[in-house]
């Protein structure tokens, strides 16, 4: 194929260096800027004329703004004749609003996956999308990786008896997630019993167990506001679990979610550099693990037409 060549916007540029480090190629250079007004100015300074072009572009905080600075350079590569553009997106912002469950609501999830695809990418790599079926949502080719490799070797060196750990899915719709990591860690499963109720969320019940004198890992793919992740961790450790231990793929920490979770006796809280952060949302406790080199060994593997269904069951290459 044609030569691979790597750019990046203004959302993660430390990921974007980490996977260039992996694959051992100089990120390409690109001016992004805003004119006067705001509008987003994009300029490629490399010629990408017939090249393999790779864009890290999480849509992370500010989200519109990392959207339409993708699109933008998106247009740019296409007006510039690469022979083929990915989108790699490691957090799909929008993917929450995946359907209409009421009345005049929209479905941005598809009306960003159709942006993307109209503005000229021809496949998109992203990481643990909120919901697995928005990858029916783009009319071009996606490679939907998982953190959990990465996540899974963490949890695994700490060394704790597989007796003692109860993995638990603060929701029913992460049981199946919660589900795999419990096969990959070992454990016990137990899933948090959420109901909605209007605005009010109420945790409260428990499935499975026992929690008592247990070390509970809880797993979710986001921790935005926190309220599930710590209302789950709440419930176990209302029920005298010994430890307390939350994993998630994106930190993505809005509102007052370092606040709640800074007020609960947690002994780690472990993301993934899909989102950066910002030394304000830093604590003691909080793990940043990297996904540099499970996203590089997809982009290497995509470039050279290679399976990506090998990448899940090396989970002891992606340990640091």
């Amino acid at each position: 194929m044609n030569e691979l060549v790597v750019f990046t916007g203004r959302a993660n540029p430390n990921l974007a260096k980490k996977i260039c480090d992996y694959l051992q190629v100089e990120s390409g250079q690109a001016v992004v800027g805003n004119f006067p007004d705001g509008e987003t100015r994009i300029k490629i300074e490399r010629d990408v004329r017939g090249k393999d072009v790779f864009l890290i572009q999480p849509t992370c905080s500010d989200v519109n703004d990392s959207i339409m600075e993708l699109l933008i350079m998106i247009d740019s590569f296409k007006r510039a004749s690469a022979s083929r553009i990915t989108a790699c997106i490691p957090y799909f912002g929008y993917a929450r609003q995946d359907r209409k469950d009421e009345g005049r609501v929209p479905i941005t999830a598809k009306l960003v996956a159709n942006l993307i695809a109209r503005a000229g990418a021809d496949r998109v790599l992203t990481m643990d999308l909120h919901a697995a079926q928005i990858q029916g949502f783009f009319d071009i080719p996606v490679d939907h990786l998982n953190a959990s490799p990465v996540l899974d070797a963490f949890f695994r060196e700490l060394g704790h008896p597989t007796e003692d750990i109860v993995v638990v899915s603060p929701d029913e719709g992460s049981i199946k997630r919660a589900a795999s990591h419990a096969k990959t860690i070992g454990g016990n499963l137990a899933i948090i019993d959420k109901r909605r109720y209007g605005n009010r969320v109420e945790q409260e019940n428990l499935i499975g167990g026992p929690i008592e004198g247990k070390i509970c890992y809880i797993f979710d793919d986001m921790i935005s506001t926190a309220a599930s992740i710590c209302g789950a961790a709440r419930v176990v450790h209302n029920l005298g679990a010994k430890e307390i231990c939350i994993g998630a793929t994106h930190g993505i920490f809005c509102g007052d979610a370092i606040k709640q979770l800074s007020e609960i006796p947690l002994q780690q809280i472990v993301v993934t550099d899909t989102i950066p952060l910002p030394e304000e949302k830093q604590l003691p406790n909080i793990k940043v693990l990297t996904v540099a080199p499970l996203i590089g060994e997809a982009i290497r593997r995509i470039h050279f037409n290679e399976s990506l269904s090998k990448l899940f069951k090396e989970v002891a290459i992606w340990s640091h």
